[in-house]
């Protein structure tokens, strides 16, 4: 007889992300549900890249990453944030985002630790949580503007708290933490042994002159943090699969002690066309708000000729629309009905919570996409 495994997620399936994208498949629709771009990579990143393969750039690479490109992203986060991590002992080069997200919480969180979540939240933070033994403690952020309510997320803390983890530009809401929010963040924290891990992920996707504010930028975070970003949303390369982690080089020495027995080393020739395209082109990084601002513009002004509401998006590449003008169904089974029956595929916003809200009417579309794909959406949701 097979085993029958008692499993360690038991809350946990097949991701909403995966599921929408195939009904997709399954009925020709437009899918603008996973976060991902259908335009090109910028072409220098793709010769780079072709060139370090040509040139034999193909084994393993250091497990902390390439030190070309450690050294380009010390640089760039001097010129962004107006101070530099040790490229040796603060930077490690990861398989993505999510496996940084992973090592960081295994690195700090034993079993029976509290791990602070604000949601709604993207949807591998509490899994790494739970295989950690942590517990993830969700405390809501406001229903409409996804703003923190810090009072309440003290009020959260225990001894047992380990690690509050923030995302700024949110996903799935697009809204920002501001400077009143990081000083909130540092009182908060200020006195207490609790670790930060900051999803910065969309750092470079702001709008309306806002400046994102990091945690490297203050003294009082990032001693205490582990700061996670993504090349693959920067670069239109998802699929890639390459982010990183800046953190003190204490904190860097036990996640690197987690990612060297979880991926060991990421994809090489990459790296290398990374730190080509950092050094070559940074006005890509620079102006990337303007590229997705003019994006989330058109994409607004279209969904104001339908019934959905958009909310307002400070950064990041999804759009948030209130549903409520078209359908009183819960937020998955209207995201199956679009699909399914109308052609477009959105992604609901209780998958991000703990506790959903009752009688929330939202989905998240994503505005990452060409004109065209855009342009065939906004045909069908003008048919709601």
């Amino acid at each position: 007889m097979t085993p029958t495994p008692d499993t360690k997620l038991p809350k946990v399936g097949t991701t909403i992300f995966t599921v929408m994208s195939q009904l997709a498949i399954e009925h020709g629709a437009v899918n603008l549900g996973q976060g991902f771009p259908d335009f090109d990579v910028p072409a220098r990143l793709v010769d780079a890249l072709a060139r370090a393969m040509r040139e034999g750039r193909n084994q393993y690479s250091p497990m902390t990453g390439v030190p070309a490109l450690r050294q380009a992203i010390a640089e760039k986060t001097e010129r962004c944030y107006g101070w530099r991590p040790d490229a040796e002992s603060e930077i490690t080069v990861t398989s993505g985002a999510s496996e940084a997200i992973f090592d960081a919480v295994h690195a700090v969180v034993r079993p029976g630790d509290e791990v602070i979540v604000l949601d709604p939240c993207y949807d591998c933070y509490e899994p790494a949580i739970e295989l950690a033994g942590g517990v993830a403690v969700h405390v809501p952020l406001d229903p409409r503007t996804f703003a923190p309510d810090w009072d309440a997320v003290r009020r959260a803390i225990t001894p047992r708290t380990r690690m509050l983890m923030t995302n700024t530009p949110h996903n799935p809401s697009g809204a920002m933490l501001d400077e009143s929010d990081v000083r909130a963040l540092i009182d908060l924290l200020e006195g207490t042994d609790i670790y930060l891990l900051s999803d910065e992920v969309y750092e470079h996707i702001v709008f309306d002159g806002r400046r994102h504010e990091s945690a490297l930028r203050y003294a009082e975070l990032r001693e205490r943090a582990f700061v996670v970003s993504s090349f693959g949303k920067t670069y239109h390369c998802t699929g890639w699969k390459v982010g990183y982690c800046i953190a003190p080089p204490a904190l860097s020495a036990e996640f690197r002690k987690v990612h060297q027995y979880n991926t060991f080393c990421t994809f090489t020739p990459a790296q290398f066309a990374f730190a080509e395209m950092i050094e070559a082109e940074p006005e890509h990084y620079e102006q990337l708000g303007a590229f997705y601002e003019t994006k989330r513009d058109r994409f607004r002004e279209q969904l104001l000729t339908t019934k959905l509401q958009p909310l307002p998006v400070p950064g990041g590449y999804f759009q948030l629309v209130d549903y409520s003008a078209v359908s009183d169904l819960d937020d998955a089974a209207f995201c199956r009905w679009l699909t399914t029956e109308k052609g477009v595929v959105a992604i609901p916003l209780s998958p991000f919570y703990g506790t959903p809200p009752v009688g929330q009417r939202l989905a998240r579309l994503c505005f990452a996409k060409n004109e065209a794909t855009l342009d065939a959406a906004i045909e069908r949701l003008r048919m709601l």
